[in-house]
């Protein structure tokens, strides 16, 4: 897996949108590298894999099986995403399940500028595992 780089820019100044927005990008990454190590596959398969895996429904049910594992200041800041005021809510997701992918990508946003890479990778490992899970009930 590529290790991503380090950062001088403190995650605790910016708001839960802020975060999510560098957080939708740190997230995208990984699943974009996740599909690629299963192999090579036409580049429309590896776009339709990439968006069953961040749209705002599966986002959320991450943040549900997040939220009762994640250290207490984790907590916070998928609390923090999902309270943010988003303006606009993308047609295919409801209100609810696009707070709760923005707490997810706050919560990937904020480990990143922490320069948290392990913890990330821990995580997204774990989100891998939950929804293989998932897939077999």
């Amino acid at each position: 897996m590529t290790e991503i780089t380090e950062k001088k820019i403190s995650g605790n100044s910016f708001n839960g949108l802020s975060l999510a927005f560098i957080g939708d990008a740190v997230y995208e990454i990984l699943v974009r590298e996740h599909l690629l190590e299963h192999g090579s596959l036409q580049v429309g398969k590896l776009h339709k894999m990439a968006v069953e895996m961040v749209r705002a429904s599966f986002q959320a049910d991450v943040f549900d099986f997040l939220e009762p594992i994640v250290s207490e200041e984790e907590n916070g800041i998928l609390h923090r995403g999902r309270n943010a005021s988003a303006t606009h809510i993308p047609k295919g997701a409801n209100a609810i399940e696009y707070r709760k992918a923005t707490g997810v990508e706050a919560l990937f946003g904020w480990l990143y500028l922490e320069q948290k890479n392990e913890r990330i990778n821990e995580l997204f490992e774990m989100i891998l595992e939950h929804s293989k899970k998932e897939e077999k009930v």
